[in-house]
């Protein structure tokens, strides 16, 4: 006795000792994320000094990644609540039909003891008062009495098992109850969890710091909750599995204070070389109630013509006797084990398999859900700083910068420069008369300068970059050798209108 309170108290220690993983789970996710955000509180400026834009391919890979994990292991979830849910109802199916076999094996204990003791002994106290100056018939009487005594010791000596103190409907009902709220809960988690992972990429699409911001909450509430039922399913598997290991002798030991070990065995086991622990009353009970069938027979055929008034009596004894042997027959098919056990076994297959089976595939949910929520805050923890350091990387920029592409942009204006290009030097060339450029032959004919085969790929608008500065008081830029040759073949008329400029 003191080993088995030892090992019911072991037991105990290990579930709650499993129930804790959870714990341990989010304490070292909050770790993790610690020694994350230190690592990058310390790095971020080697990293913006090193990198003048991040490269966010890590980043998203990390987040596809995740992704999927999360993925995965909704569907693992998604089989794992179905599974178990199948089999707790299994389990509530099979509690109440046997909630129904024991119901009517009582009910037809009961009905048969009121017949019995109610309607069968007033009709044999008239008889007596009838029969009362006939001994031959008061003998029948007697022993019809000494029958129906026998029949009331053996029904209530009969079936133990109506004496049980165990409502199976009430322990179906609750157990239905809880598991509609248990699969409810891990159906909103797994929706929440893909809810999650569309919202991160619309976040990470968007780059919006407010639907960041939400994520994490919803992330860390998620994460909570995977570590929470890793724990729980954990414990609550790991307990199943350690019932399931010796079902029979659990119930035995439940079952002691009002069942007989030999009447469990019956039931539990239903094996043909076990005795029927019923089957000497119901022989008793049969037996006795054909011989009150045959007793009230002859009374109905030898009294009934000299005490006419008796016939009520007796045909009212024989239909309480009918009834009672109908009810037997009954009550002897209801207590064969064969129905009590195919329940047991069914109830037993829907815990043992599919239960511990579906809790299993929910554990693993859990842990991949928490593991894969952990790196994807960690990503989402990234993807903030790089959006903070491209913000102040577009804050840096000097908008008066000569060498910023957006300012050059709306810096030039044709129509308000001042600016002598070279293509403006050709223009004037053509719109002045004392002027003309000097004729070369086809021979050492100079090709056209670089920058101007790339103004005619922007739409005929000179790149700012090859355009010479001129007047500007900014050193010049380095010139090709075939603009370097243009610029040396100009007269000095040009070179007296251009000021020097193009000097070289």
């Amino acid at each position: 006795m003191f080993s088995f309170f030892a090992h019911q108290k072991i037991s105990a220690l290990s579930l709650i000792f499993l129930a804790c993983v959870g714990a341990v789970g989010l304490g070292l996710s909050l770790l993790v994320w610690t020694v994350y955000l230190v690592w990058l509180c310390c790095c971020r400026k080697d990293i913006d000094e090193e990198t003048k834009r991040p490269n966010t391919c890590c980043v998203t890979w990390a987040a596809v990644i995740t992704g999927l994990v999360i993925c995965s292991a909704v569907g693992v979830g998604f089989y794992g609540n179905s599974e178990t849910n199948d089999g707790v109802y299994q389990l509530t199916y099979s509690l109440y039909k046997a909630n129904h076999t024991l119901g009517g094996i009582n009910n037809l204990v009961t009905g048969s003891l009121g017949n019995v003791e109610a309607g069968v002994k007033q009709h044999l106290e008239r008889l007596e008062e009838i029969f009362s100056l006939r001994p031959d018939y008061l003998q029948a009487l007697r022993f019809m009495q000494l029958m129906v005594n026998n029949v009331i010791r053996e029904l209530v000596a009969l079936p133990e098992i109506n004496k049980t103190n165990i409502d199976l409907g009430a322990i179906a009902d609750q157990t239905a109850f809880v598991e509609y709220y248990r699969w409810l809960t891990y159906l909103l988690l797994l929706i929440l969890d893909l809810v999650i992972c569309l919202a991160m990429c619309l976040g990470m699409a968007k780059q919006s710091q407010c639907v960041l911001i939400t994520i994490m909450v919803f992330v860390v509430l998620s994460l909570i909750l995977s570590w929470a039922s890793l724990g729980a399913g954990t414990a609550t598997a790991v307990g199943t599995s350690d019932f399931c290991v010796s079902p029979d002798k659990f119930i035995v030991n439940q079952t002691k204070d009002f069942l007989s070990a030999d009447v469990a065995h019956y039931y539990l086991f239903c094996s043909p070389n076990l005795p029927n622990p019923f089957q000497q009353s119901l022989t008793i009970c049969q037996r006795s109630l054909t011989t009150m069938q045959i007793q009230i027979q002859g009374l109905l055929q030898f009294s009934v013509p000299i005490f006419p008034s008796a016939e009520k009596d007796l045909l009212g004894i024989q239909r309480l006797l009918n009834s009672t042997e109908f009810s037997l027959h009954q009550l002897t098919a209801w207590l064969d084990c064969r129905g009590l056990h195919k329940d047991y076994v069914d109830a037993l297959i829907g815990v043992c398999y599919d239960g511990v089976e579906g809790l299993l595939y929910l554990s693993l949910f859990s842990l991949l859900a928490a593991c894969a929520l952990s790196a994807m805050l960690c990503a989402i923890f990234r993807v903030w700083t790089l959006m903070g350091s491209r913000e102040k990387e577009y804050d840096d920029i000097d908008e008066e910068d000569p060498f910023n592409p957006q300012a050059r942009r709306m810096s030039y204006n044709p129509r308000r420069s001042n600016t002598h290009s070279f293509c403006s030097y050709t223009s004037s060339l053509s719109s002045q008369a004392n002027l003309h450029p000097p004729q070369q032959s086809a021979s050492n004919a100079v090709p056209p300068p670089e920058y101007m085969n790339q103004s005619m790929l922007f739409g005929g608008s000179p790149r700012y970059e090859n355009v010479p500065l001129i007047g500007r008081g900014s050193p010049p830029p380095s010139y090709s050798p075939s603009m370097r040759t243009t610029y040396l073949s100009m007269t000095d008329a040009q070179i007296r209108h251009f000021g020097t400029d193009f000097q070289v």
